[in-house]
């Protein structure tokens, strides 16, 4: 498979991540559990997107002096396309996770340790994903028509559903837990499992954990196909995917609170998976310009959160 990723710049990623990584389990560990604030969660998203932008900088400067001007305007703007596509669709995972949160009744203090394991978990399998998808892409080229109608489905999906709160008590997964596994009724602080009369019981923690874990698993499937319609590429499509993750913590703790204000989001997430899938069905017959791609993205989730501010939700009736 082709990349531009030489060993260096594989190795100057990874210290920025695991240096990012690091000096976020640090701060959250000095904190301690907290409810956190929306001033506080506003200038960790901006910490995240200002690195993932001189993240995105760096490299175009090192491809302008190894490459030339013009792989480096390419590759940089595929970045940036993947990570505004990455970011968007991360937004419908944060309300999946607001629903399981409230669900739960999951104490606001706990709630940081449950995103950052999601966010850690999701790095490592994301990467294991995207290689894979990489090296069949690059056998297999019709894979990509696959992964085109997959997200063209998945949108007309998204679209049928959106506004409708997912049954969690239907959830396979929570009902095999609650069959298999001893649970305890109710929260022990920050423990996922206790001893009781020599008996291992696991708190609603850990169930909590497992399930941002398995929906991460599912968003995973459709977010990953759809980056490949902006680049081929592994190391691009790797390092905007990972800096798209690493801010989820702390926009989940922005959005929190404007999970009803954005009502019609969700119709502007399934028309950028629409559009996408489309792009990766057409690509050998019309390559859309990667701007226009990102235009096109950004037009749509912009259109979809404006759209929502000037129509706002009808109140439910009692």
């Amino acid at each position: 498979m082709q990349t531009i990723g030489t060993t260096g710049l594989w190795g100057a990623f990874a210290l920025v991540v695991l240096a990012a990584l690091a000096v976020d389990f640090l701060v959250l560990r000095g904190s301690g559990p907290h409810r956190v604030s929306f001033r506080e969660a506003l200038v960790w998203s901006i910490a995240w997107i200002a690195l993932a932008l001189a993240f995105n900088l760096g490299l175009w400067w090192w491809l302008d002096g190894h490459a030339g001007r013009a792989v480096a305007n390419e590759i940089g703007l595929e970045f940036l396309t993947g990570y505004v596509v990455e970011k968007s669709l991360a937004v419908d995972n944060i309300f999946v996770f607001l629903m399981i949160f409230n669900y739960f009744a999951v104490p606001a203090e706990q709630r940081q340790r449950a995103l950052m394991v999601g966010v850690l978990g999701a790095i490592v399998l994301r990467a294991i994903l995207i290689f894979i998808g990489a090296a069949l892409i690059a056998k297999f080229h019709w894979i990509l028509y696959l992964f085109g109608l997959f997200l063209v489905v998945s949108g007309v999906k998204m679209l049928l559903a959106a506004n409708q709160e997912p049954d969690l008590e239907a959830n396979p997964a929570l009902r095999w837990m609650r069959r298999r596994l001893p649970l305890t009724t109710d929260f022990r602080g920050s423990a996922l499992s206790v001893l009781e009369n020599g008996k291992r019981l696991y708190t609603p923690l850990f169930v909590v954990m497992a399930l941002i874990a398995i929906t991460d698993v599912i968003f995973a499937v459709d977010s990953i196909p759809a980056i490949f319609a902006v680049t081929e590429d592994p190391f691009v499509v790797l390092t905007s995917n990972v800096f798209a993750v690493l801010g989820l913590r702390a926009m989940f703790f922005l959005l929190a609170g404007a999970a009803e204000r954005f009502h019609l989001l969700a119709y502007g997430l399934a028309a950028v998976l629409l559009f996408i899938g489309t792009k990766m069905l057409i690509v050998d017959f019309w390559k859309i310009p990667i701007g226009i791609a990102l235009g096109v993205v950004a037009l749509l989730i912009g259109a979809s959160i404006v759209a929502s501010l000037w129509f706002p939700p009808r109140e439910r009736s009692t």
